[in-house]
């Protein structure tokens, strides 16, 4: 099993464990803006680097791969402690 497939199990287990109703404080929701921006500018500089990829198609297509997992990764994170957030506000 690869790593982005049992990060998205794992995932789905957490969201799916009990429907959490409690609110995020403050700071929490701007916990949340500020990781949606970083993984959008991280985002954004890889889809840059993986269209100025000047390597061979199977560098290029590895070092976008290797993107996706992390992306996938840090998103999968933030997830967790926003859901981790929600849970101890209740």
């Amino acid at each position: 099993m690869n790593l982005a497939t049992a990060v998205g199990i794992v995932l789905s287990l957490c969201l799916a464990a009990a429907p959490v109703l409690a609110d995020q404080t403050v700071p929490e929701k701007a916990k949340v803006v500020k990781n949606d921006a970083v993984r959008g500018t991280k985002k954004t500089v890889n889809r840059v680097k993986e269209a100025v990829c000047l390597k061979s198609d199977a560098e290029c297509l590895a070092r976008k791969a290797k993107h996706r997992v992390q992306e996938g990764a840090d998103a999968t994170v933030d997830k967790v402690d926003e859901v981790k957030d929600k849970v101890d506000g209740k």
